[in-house]
């Protein structure tokens, strides 16, 4: 069994989409964190990367940006890889232009929609606003492009604008529109009300870009995606603005474990994904992190150890294998003789039941006094008991 949740899962009738899809924004959004800036190296080797996890679109970056920002995208663009490659223009046809210069498959195209954006930021009506909006996907659509419209903070914006400028785009022939929660302002119940009533009035995918501000990203994009979007937006590790967005592999394995929607993902590789993510981000991982953190699969306390040395499902809810993490047993003040015993035999070490006692006395006395009981300490430990 590699794994085992609630039953109580079941209990609810829940009806997914037939067909939806994730599109992973690291390389865009995720690099937008402040401090972040991948090389061209690494940007292609993170895409790689989700690639292989199987990952159906890949937000490749803004091309606008700068030259070095193109030359990104269109190597990751002719790379020959399985995931579509997208690209994040604004409104504006010199920035469509240079996604096409990128060799794309398509772009998502933004504009913003709520009341604060439009007089605060772009000083414009949102009339002017739609005629962005329709210009932009009728240029992109006329050169061949897949197209995304993106509604920025889309969870403020009034519903009736809303459905007037996504059926703008609709009717421009865009293939997607997105709901933008641009500050991670809206509750599960809220994007369930919007996406339901959104769907009502539109016969175009809807997909979800959500933030974290109040760690709702997921259940916010996992509670649209049953209310009838298409789309889920996510980046590695949660990175972004502020408080980050959806974390890939938190919103990839509640699908999978909590929900029983497998999306056919190479789950294996997401610990190795994160990691590379860290390192090209110079954000290390929280050590807590769900799925990918280091302490998800440590155990230190004597009952739990016991436990887990039998029936490692009696403290996790999967097995490491399926995210590419292993199981460590760590020795310090809470660890009992079972935990003491298995690093033992790990260690090819003998001792009597006596010696046992007493080095679970000195790894617990060691460790209160402030000293890391790794392997070297834990055999020093040892060899002063045998003496």
């Amino acid at each position: 069994m590699q794994y085992y949740v609630s039953h109580y899962n079941k209990e609810c009738e829940i009806t997914f989409p037939e067909d939806f899809l994730i599109y992973d924004t690291t390389l865009r959004d995720g690099e937008q964190t402040p401090g972040v800036c991948f090389s061209l190296d690494e940007k292609l080797e993170i895409a790689r990367k989700l690639d292989q996890l199987k990952i159906n679109q890949i937000e490749a970056g803004f091309p606008i940006v700068s030259e070095k920002e193109r030359e990104s995208v269109k190597t990751i663009a002719n790379e020959g890889l399985n995931a579509e490659i997208l690209a994040l223009t604004r409104t504006k046809p010199e920035d469509i232009d240079a996604a096409l210069d990128c060799d794309v498959d398509g772009i998502i195209t933004f504009v913003g929609t709520s009341d604060i954006h439009l007089d605060h930021k772009m000083h414009i009506t949102r009339q002017d606003a739609i005629n962005l909006c329709e210009t932009a996907v009728d240029y992109a659509k006329d050169h061949g492009l897949y197209v995304a419209f993106s509604a920025e903070d889309a969870t403020r914006t009034d519903i009736d604008f809303l459905k007037r400028i996504y059926s703008k785009a609709e009717e421009c022939g865009a293939d997607r529109v997105h709901i933008a929660d641009t500050t991670g302002a809206i509750t599960p119940q809220g994007i369930d009300y919007l996406v339901r009533e959104l769907v009502k009035d539109l016969n175009i995918n809807l997909a979800l870009h959500c933030h974290n501000d109040f760690g709702l990203a997921v259940i916010n994009s996992i509670t649209g995606v049953l209310a009838g979007a298409k789309g889920i937006s996510t980046t590695v590790n949660g990175l972004g603005e502020r408080a980050g967005n959806a974390s890939l592999e938190e919103l990839i394995m509640a699908l999978k474990i909590l929900y029983g929607k497998d999306l056919g993902f190479k789950t294996k590789y997401l610990k190795e994904l994160s990691d590379l993510v860290a390192e090209a981000s110079q954000l290390p991982v929280p050590y807590n992190k769900p799925i990918v953190g280091n302490n998800v699969f440590r155990h230190e306390s004597g009952i739990h150890v016991d436990a887990v040395i039998e029936e490692p499902l009696c403290y996790e809810p999967y097995v490491p294998e399926l995210v590419g993490q292993k199981r460590q047993l760590v020795l310090g003040k809470h660890s009992g003789c079972r935990a003491v015993r298995a690093k033992l035999n790990e260690c090819e070490l003998d001792v009597s039941d006596d010696e046992l006692i007493e080095i679970v006395r000195k790894v617990k006395k060691s460790r209160e006094e402030g000293k890391y009981i790794n392997d070297k300490v834990f055999k020093e430990i040892v060899k002063s008991t045998k003496r």
